[in-house]
């Protein structure tokens, strides 16, 4: 009986521990300004590389993608004593159609009869996606590039990831005009395009009782940005 009695202490523990490791992190941690930490420097201990350039159809600017060199360790022992091996990928982006994905630090900018090379932002950011609105600039004449991305370490752990708030970012195909268009410490959750009106929708979730976490009891706002107008001003629209 003894044996048993502590096999289920065992488990329990187990299982005490499993419930404590799901719970989840808060994505925002408030101060007395409720604000998040705004990085100002990036990490020095990870390598910085670049992917070859990047030119978008119909466009004279390249667009180089930065971020980390990616070290990856197996489990499996190699031969000779070695305890794991080591793996790198010098790939940082991917490419599809119109879009450049990737966990980034940033995109660099270079016009094609030009050797002058600049930097979308500088200060520290995670970019996940970065769309040229290819439809936008066909029908209105507007070569536009939309963002999504982390830039404020709003779970204030010290680092930008994906723990922290995504945000929604504007910019010129050159990389200029670069704009945030979600208010701060909402949450994005997703954008499209609507050809037809040239129109940038998206929702977001805000925080409103402060408890750090997005769930059921927080409000969705709705939004959008008229892309043919020269500002990129944000419009509020309700749905239900």
């Amino acid at each position: 009986m003894k044996r048993l009695h502590i096999a289920l202490i065992g488990i329990s523990v187990l299982l005490l521990t499993s419930c404590k490791d799901e719970v989840e992190k808060p994505k925002v941690i408030y101060d007395s300004a409720n604000k998040g930490k705004e990085m100002t420097k990036v990490d020095s201990t990870q390598v910085a590389l670049s992917d070859l350039p990047i030119q978008m159809d119909g466009t004279d600017y390249l667009i180089h993608p930065v971020g980390d060199l990616r070290v990856y360790e197996r489990g499996t022992k190699a031969r000779y004593g070695s305890s794991s091996v080591i793996d790198l990928s010098f790939t940082i982006s991917n490419y599809g159609e119109n879009e450049i994905t990737g966990y980034l630090q940033n995109l660099k900018f270079q016009k094609t009869d030009s050797d002058s090379i600049h930097a979308l932002t500088d200060k520290p950011a995670l970019i996940l996606t970065a769309t040229y609105l290819k439809a936008v600039s066909d029908r209105a004449k507007k070569q536009i590039m939309v963002y999504t991305m982390y830039d404020i370490d709003t779970n204030r752990d010290g680092k930008l990831d994906t723990s922290d708030i995504k945000s929604l970012y504007l910019s010129e195909i050159s990389g200029a005009r670069f704009t945030k268009i979600s208010p701060d410490f909402q949450e994005l959750i997703d954008w499209s395009l609507i050809e037809s009106k040239n129109r940038l929708y998206f929702r977001t979730v805000e925080d409103t009782n402060k408890n750090g976490q997005f769930d059921k009891n927080d409000v969705v706002h709705y939004n959008y940005v008229d892309l043919s107008n020269n500002e990129w001003k944000v419009s509020s629209y309700q749905p239900i």
